[in-house]
């Protein structure tokens, strides 16, 4: 026996030994799903806009009484924020089901829902995670398909939830053109998304809702700041789609 290989305990058969020895295998590790969080958390993004909201200009105090006019039956809220709508429901609106995922927005949400007429419950819940509910004669969305993580799947749900024939309001930032445009691309790549609560300025929303199985019937977009300020969420697009048959 070689007395190298005698030292370190090989030997031709214990090499052949350990050579065929059939390797053991892991059971596969199971995928994981992404289950979408029920309520969110922004500290920041929620201190901001309750003082933001609690201050909005004439002109968006106008736009939104503008997107809830001539509503009537059971109306779906996604993204109540601090309840800054409620004030504008018509007398026709049955009932507004409003979800809110900020924690810290839905207690205002309630507040505000408890000093109006219509009557209006809160839900803490994300569009993803609402508990099912009949259908209902339209959805409002306010500032808030900027914010989801896939308005194109948020958009085929809401479609899901109304009732034939039912619509959608929207009163939404959208992408700009020129530069703008390029203003707000920088900015939702960058810092403007962790500060505004997952806001991402440049999105094409109109065209999202279209292929999300609506029809748009009336639509125009409108500038709510000076065009020379340099803000990204200054164009704003105010209307009313029909879900398709």
């Amino acid at each position: 026996m070689d007395a190298t290989a005698s030292r370190w305990g090989h030997t031709e058969a214990t090499e052949r030994a350990i050579r065929v020895r059939p390797m053991t295998q892991k059971p596969p590790t199971p995928e994981k799903t992404s289950v979408p969080e029920k309520t969110l958390d922004h500290p920041f993004f929620a201190r901001m806009w309750t003082v933001m909201s609690a201050h909005e200009t004439p002109l968006l105090r106008r736009l939104r009484g503008e997107n809830l006019a001539g509503l009537s039956g059971r109306v779906l809220e996604v993204g109540a924020g601090t309840g800054t709508n409620f004030a504008y429901y018509p007398d026709t609106v049955e009932q507004v089901v409003a979800l809110e995922p900020e924690t810290r927005l839905a207690p205002v949400a309630r507040e505000a829902a408890a000093g109006v007429s219509v009557p209006v419950t809160v839900i803490e819940s994300t569009i993803e995670t609402m508990p099912a509910a009949e259908p209902f004669d339209a959805v409002v969305c306010s500032l808030v398909l900027c914010s989801v993580d896939d308005p194109d799947a948020v958009l085929r749900q809401l479609n899901s939830v109304l009732k034939p024939g039912g619509e959608l309001r929207y009163f939404e930032h959208v992408a700009s053109a020129g530069w703008r445009g390029g203003l707000q691309r920088l900015a939702d790549f960058t810092v403007w998304p962790r500060i505004a609560g997952n806001c991402h300025t440049h999105r094409h929303t109109e065209r999202a809702i279209s292929n999300a199985g609506f029809t748009v019937e009336t639509a125009r977009h409108q500038s709510t700041f000076p065009a020379w300020v340099p803000l990204p969420v200054s164009e704003i697009a105010l209307g009313r789609a029909i879900k398709n048959p």
